[in-house]
């Protein structure tokens, strides 16, 4: 069996890839850098951009199944960058996916395709798209989880894996921001502190194999969306002094009162969006909500459906995290 990972250069597609080598599986990979310690895994890596439709097609070729893991996760661009990537980037997917007979399609989106900028409490998955979203990531990756979804078939089976806050060893995204931020002066918390959720990158992956393998036309996952979570939410501040200790950093304690911090970030969005600024502005309405609001998920779908079981968990994530971060150059 033959899988192709998209974005199997970042850190969660090279987590799948890792995790389908280890099951004896061949992978094919399409990203647009080159990453040499997939050639040396033994991986066919394909270079290119998701956004060209006969590059795509040509990756899938041949293929038993694919996890669509390329996104584009800035905080700030031009929506015609996010809607290219993210949204057309998964047409061609899909497209590429009828063409070529693939029977599979594991969609890696995220739980911020139902948050507007209000609480999100221990919902499940009939909650809702919102009609507005306070970023292009969110509006352009709820865009293509529709269309993942309404593309399940009698020929394709399709199904969306909604990880929230991915974390663990590896991590070239949240982590590294979180340094940079924290070594710049420019971490604070805002407001009371709110329940979040996280998930650790094994737990991640062990979702997205396991909607893999019950993933069939006619199963119970095809067509569906599944919060993906550690199970256990906790304070914001928690995990981010936690994630902050494992980089050898001290705890952030000064904290903004959430109408000054969404304020601020209103006038600077207003300020870049002015300018025509391409720089990442120093907050934004939708990081104001992400650390200001509670956030957390129902997970009892995935717990049925995809007999997911967080089996690692956040206290043996940390101390795994910890060992590796402390090799890093931050």
């Amino acid at each position: 069996m033959t899988s192709l990972v998209t974005g199997g250069g970042g850190f969660i597609g090279r987590s799948i890839v890792r995790a389908l080598l280890d099951r004896g599986e061949r992978v094919r990979v399409l990203c647009r850098g080159d990453y040499p310690f997939l050639r040396e895994w033994g991986v066919d890596l394909r270079r290119g951009d998701i956004r060209d439709h006969d590059v795509v097609a040509a990756a899938v070729e041949g293929c038993d199944g694919v996890f669509h893991n390329a996104a584009h996760i800035d905080l700030w661009g031009p929506y015609e960058t996010f809607f290219a990537v993210n949204t057309l980037g998964t047409r061609h997917v899909i497209d590429a996916c009828g063409q070529h007979r693939v029977p599979k399609l594991v969609y890696t989106s995220t739980p911020s395709v139902v948050h507007s900028g209000d609480a999100v409490s221990g919902v499940d998955e009939s909650a809702p798209y919102p009609s507005d979203f306070e970023a292009h990531y969110p509006a352009t990756k709820a865009l293509a989880e529709q269309e993942v979804l309404a593309a399940n078939s009698d020929t394709l089976a399709t199904v969306a894996i909604r990880p929230h806050l991915v974390w663990g060893p590896g991590d070239s995204s949240a982590l590294p921001r979180l340094v940079a931020r924290a070594k710049a002066g420019r971490l604070r918390m805002v407001g009371r502190p709110q329940r979040i959720d996280t998930t650790y990158i094994d737990n991640a992956v062990a979702a997205h194999l396991s909607a893999f393998d019950r993933l069939a036309p006619g199963s119970p996952v095809a067509g569906k969306a599944y919060f993906i979570t550690q199970g256990e939410p906790l304070e914001g501040p928690t995990f981010i002094n936690d994630m902050l200790d494992a980089a050898g950093l001290p705890p952030v304690t000064r904290t903004i009162p959430a109408p000054l911090a969404r304020a601020a970030a209103a006038l600077t969005e207003a300020i870049w969006n002015t300018f025509k600024l391409q720089s990442e502005p120093p907050v934004t309405r939708f990081l104001v909500s992400q650390l200001s609001t509670s956030h957390w998920y129902d997970i009892s779908a995935a717990r049925r459906d995809l007999g997911y079981d967080p089996a690692v968990s956040y206290e043996e994530g940390m101390v795994r995290l910890k060992a590796w971060a402390r090799d890093q150059a931050w």
